[in-house]
Order: structure tokens, then sequence, then C-alpha cells
């Protein structure tokens, strides 16, 4: 048995586009997208949950259209009552003013991007960590892996959905279990510290960015970047700028100066007009593509999996 609900945007909306920050990966074990609809498998407070959502679009042509969500399992409840909010329904992108030509088009081009609010910050920080200082693909891996021998698959009709681990799952994880899985010692004793505080972190949900931020990074293992990765998906929150990454300065700064190499205080500079909007606005200057062409990596993919 399902939970319907369906949730009409006041204006143009991009299912996709706006809830992609939710897949890890083409193959996320948690996530699936089949050609409009999207499928996605979540541990909610009253249990596990699969939800279903599919756009339907507006006859008048305005962008917008209706999303049609079905929800199955003992978290089914949760979920639909938090529709809305996940979709995007709390954010504002009218708030955001650009003051470069290209946050300008991005912002006109991309009109029905909205910045989604899940509410669970466990299920966007342990991914998080995971991504901590190694390419996206070795992340990857190790999620679908870890997900697929702890978590469960997710109810409802869909074949090869699943739900990742408990809170309680995660800190039973072997040490083995965690090399097969590529994650260093480092990475897994956060992700451990951080579901043995779970019922903590989940507040964070709920607090505004700079005490969630705290909340976060008073677990050791946390830093700014994966506090700021987990807030935007958790939370939303349209100014959890990314700090410490790899690429996205040289990104910012290229598209908006110009300039090949860019560090987290330029890059910071460059955002500051956007105070309050620069989450948004460094995800419309990915959007721009108009960044530097990436490196070559100086040194090969690690992978301390055995064979």
């Amino acid at each position: 048995m399902s939970l319907s609900r369906t949730w009409t945007p006041p204006g143009p909306y991009d299912l996709r586009r706006s809830l992609r920050v939710l897949q890890r990966g083409p193959y996320d074990p948690t996530y699936r997208t089949e050609g409009t609809t999207v499928w996605r498998g979540t541990r909610t407070p009253d249990g596990p949950a699969a939800l279903r959502l599919v756009q339907r679009p507006d006859p008048r042509g305005s962008g917008g259209g209706t999303v049609c969500a079905d929800a199955w399992g003992p978290g089914a409840c949760w979920v639909v009552e938090r529709l809305p909010a996940l979709l995007g329904a709390d954010d504002d992108p009218a708030a955001f003013v650009p003051h470069h030509p290209l946050t300008r088009e991005a912002h006109r081009r991309h009109p029905g991007l909205r910045l989604i609010r899940t509410e669970r910050v466990l299920e966007a920080l342990i991914p998080s960590v995971l991504e901590q200082k190694i390419t996206t693909e070795e992340a990857y891996r190790s999620w679908r892996r870890l997900v697929r021998r702890y978590g469960e698959r997710a109810p409802g009709p869909h074949p090869d959905l699943w739900v990742m681990p408990s809170a309680r799952a995660w800190t039973r994880v072997p040490s083995w279990e965690w090399h097969r899985a590529g994650v260093d010692q480092k990475r897994s004793a956060a992700v451990v510290r951080a579901a043995q505080r779970a019922s903590r972190m989940e507040e964070a949900a709920h607090m505004a960015l700079d005490a969630a931020l705290a909340r976060l990074q008073a677990i050791p293992g946390i830093g700014p970047w994966t506090a700021a990765e987990t807030l935007q998906r958790s939370n939303g929150h349209p100014d959890a700028v990314t700090v410490g990454d790899l690429h996205l300065p040289r990104i910012v700064g290229h598209s908006l100066t110009g300039a090949r190499d860019t560090d987290d205080a330029e890059m910071l500079a460059l955002l500051a007009p956007y105070a309050g909007q620069r989450h948004r606005a460094a995800r419309l200057i990915v959007l721009a593509g108009r960044g530097p062409a990436r490196r070559r990596p100086k040194r090969p993919v690690g992978n301390i999996a055995p064979l």
C-alpha cells in the first residue's frame, strides 16, 4: 500500500536538476532515474521509505507542472508530509540578485532550479565523508558497496532500490569491510563517530547555518568542506558555500575573472556580493559550464581495497 501526494510549484520547476545533488554517481543504489521518473530510498525517523516522483507538464506551458509522489514503507507518511520541502518549496530563487553577467545568464537559463531540503543529516553526511580527498569514482564505489552490504532493500515496487544502513549498522561495520570498500581508517572513524551521535547530527537539520556547521564540525574528521556539502542537502541553505574543494575555487575564479588559479580566500572574495546566497551563486556558476579544463591528476587513482 502506498501514500500519494502532489505538489504544484508556483513557477518554473526542474525536478531532476533540483534533486540531482542527492545522487551519488550514476549507479547510486539509493537513487534511480527512469525517464521522467525519480526514485529515492531514504531512512526516516519512522523507518525506511521508497519515494517515486514524476513531474507532469503544465498544459499551459509555464515550465512548472505538478509533481506526483507515491511513497511506500514505514516512513511513507514522514516523506509525504515533507514532500514540498524536499522538492524546494521553502527555497526562494527570487531572493538571488545577480552581480555578474554570467550569473545573470545562468539564473535566467535555469529558472526551475530549487535548493532542496531532505532534513536527513546522516544521509548527506556519510557519503560526503566518503568523498573526502579521493576521486568521486572511488567514493561512489565505496558508497555502493557499503549500502548494498549493510543497508536494506527499499519497500515498494522498485526491484533494485536500496536504503542506506541505519546509524547502528554503520557503527558495526568491521574494519576489514571498510578496507574492502576502499575506505581508510580516518574516514571510517569519522563515519562511526557521526553515527554514534546520530541524534545530535540530525538536530542540525533545524539549526541556523552557523550553529549547524559548528555542530557537524564538532566531530573529529568532519571539516568545513564536509559540513557544507551536507547542509546544502539536508538544510537547503542558499549560503552553505563549499570551501576546501579541489575544483570549485578554480571554476568560480575562471568563470568570473578568467583567472586559472584561484584559492578559497579569493573565491570567497568573489562571492562576497552574494552573501546569503553564495551556495546558489556557486551552483549557478558551475551550471554555466565556463570553468577551466580540468588538469590531469598528479597521482594515479588510489584503491586500498584488495583485489
